[in-house]
């Protein structure tokens, strides 16, 4: 039984779209379409150009700095200690 209404109402459907009679094609009243097409266009290309950011910004690094050091440290250099060379660790400042 209700597969048997679910077809008659199925059947019911389809003669109803059938039966209803489409308008006739005319040439009047196509401008909102137009205006809906010119309208979409203008928005899609000010949406999609407010997206795009512009690409990577590029620019110079900053330069070194040549700030106040220790302006002594540390080295191993060699060393005559009369014997022969030897690597010693020497204080060398700037």
């Amino acid at each position: 039984m209700k597969r048997t209404l679910t077809v008659l109402a199925a059947v019911a459907a389809v003669a109803i779209g059938a039966i209803a009679s489409p308008k006739d094609a005319e040439a009047r009243g196509g401008g909102a379409v137009a205006a809906g097409v010119i309208g979409g266009l203008a928005a899609g290309a000010i949406i999609g150009s407010a997206a795009y950011g512009g690409g990577p910004y590029y620019a110079y690094a900053p330069g070194p700095y040549y700030g106040y050091g220790a302006g002594c440290h540390w080295r191993r250099e060699r060393v005559w200690d009369g014997w022969g060379w030897r690597l010693r660790r020497v204080r060398v400042c700037y």
